[in-house]
């Protein structure tokens, strides 16, 4: 590994992470999972084509306090939050005055919403029909944890993580909260939702996704599902925090609902924003943690950015082919790794399985530090970066 550099000391700290995956229930699960070398996904039947195949996907096992509800989803966000929430404190961080809470979905708690129509008929009791609603997580994380700054769900498709991060940040600029919680979940993975991306070309069920998505390799046919929940609390008056965010950006393609605008200049747009508003030269980006779906368009456009913006000098990683895509939450479990790998010295990378980038990490590695570029991009052209630091 070549010595990389430190970036500017400002920005928000990543003072605590909790972590629910397909792995299982905890922030230690999921690195031992990573460093396992092996897909967090599964054979689970009634999931491939005409429902009565068995399909690789890495579901979130049950889990989590049954006091918080009977539902996987209400669960896993209370489960992570309260992980990061307890990780922080541990890790010396005071809760200021004013705590905000920004929840990252896609579709939110989709088994209960089917429940809601299949097996009760529409009708349920009011507090049962309120678990549906989107802001009810939100609501009852506060609760519990006495917060009363400002809360909200955002929704960015499978950019949603990267921009509740840029969110909790411009909460912080503008003096609207002291410090957020930032939770981005989902648990949408469901025999229909899979056969959808399915045939819409975009994922794979049939094989081992270590074989079946390749981000930056030859032969890679698309991203194997996931589902998680990972939560972080981010702050200026830090105790022990892993990571700094530096600064992020947003944009979109204006193009097509799927596809992604063949020129890529808003996706090569957002990243140079990105480093500008974080003070980084693209000359001192040590790694790019990719979106890596494994798709040919999501392949195609990220190694145009990686020699358009960076000259192909960076380490580059993707995480899908072991914790599978997990939509609302990937960007947020892959930031979560990215901050681990910050202290822990180590990243733990998929291996690679085919001829590929000649930058892109083979299986777990030393971490060298300095800066860090995390991509995320979702269906209908929202493209988002985030920059990373050290601590």
């Amino acid at each position: 590994m070549p010595d990389v550099g430190s970036g500017p000391e400002h920005g928000m700290g990543i003072a605590g992470i909790g972590a629910v995956t397909g792995y299982g229930w905890g922030v230690e699960t999921l690195w031992r999972g990573l460093l396992s070398g092996k897909s967090a996904a599964t054979l689970h039947p009634g999931y491939g084509p005409g429902r009565d195949e068995q399909a690789w996907i890495a579901l979130v096992p049950d889990g989590g306090d049954p006091e918080v509800g009977e539902h996987r989803y209400a669960r896993a966000v209370h489960g992570s939050v309260r992980e990061a929430v307890t990780d922080a404190r541990d890790r010396g961080w005071e809760p200021g005055r004013t705590v905000g809470v920004i929840h990252a979905i896609v579709l939110g708690d989709v088994r209960n919403w089917r429940d809601f129509y299949t097996v009760d008929g529409g009708h349920r009791g009011s507090r049962g029909y309120l678990s549906l609603l989107p802001s009810t997580p939100i609501a009852t994380v506060m609760r519990e944890f006495g917060f009363h700054g400002p809360s909200m769900n955002v929704s960015a498709a499978c950019s949603s993580g990267n921009a509740a991060m840029i969110t909790a940040q411009l909460w912080l600029d503008a003096g609207l909260a002291d410090d957020v919680v930032v939770v981005t979940s989902d648990m949408s993975c469901t025999p229909d939702m899979v056969d959808h991306f399915v045939r819409l070309g975009a994922a794979v069920a049939d094989a081992d996704p270590l074989t079946a998505c390749r981000p930056f390799q030859e032969g890679s046919r698309g991203f194997g599902f996931g589902e998680a929940s990972a939560a972080f609390v981010l702050s200026r008056d830090l105790g022990r925090p892993y990571a700094t965010v530096l600064g992020g950006a947003m944009t979109n393609d204006a193009h097509h609902v799927v596809s992604i605008e063949p020129t890529h200049a808003h996706i090569v747009d957002c990243a140079r924003t990105a480093l500008a508003r974080a003070g980084v030269h693209p000359g001192d980006v040590a790694y790019f943690n990719a979106h890596g779906t494994g798709t040919e368009q999501c392949d195609a456009a990220e190694r145009h950015l990686m020699a358009a913006v960076f000259g192909d000098r960076p380490w580059v990683y993707a995480l899908k082919p072991l914790t599978g895509h997990s939509q609302g939450a990937a960007a947020g479990v892959e930031i979560a790794v990215a901050a681990l790998a910050y202290e822990r010295g180590v990243m733990p990378a998929a291996p690679v399985v085919a001829p590929a980038h000649p930058r892109l990490l083979d299986g777990v590695q030393p971490f060298g530090g300095g800066i860090t570029v995390k991509s995320a991009l979702g269906m209908g052209g929202h493209n988002s970066m985030l920059v990373l630091g050290p601590a």
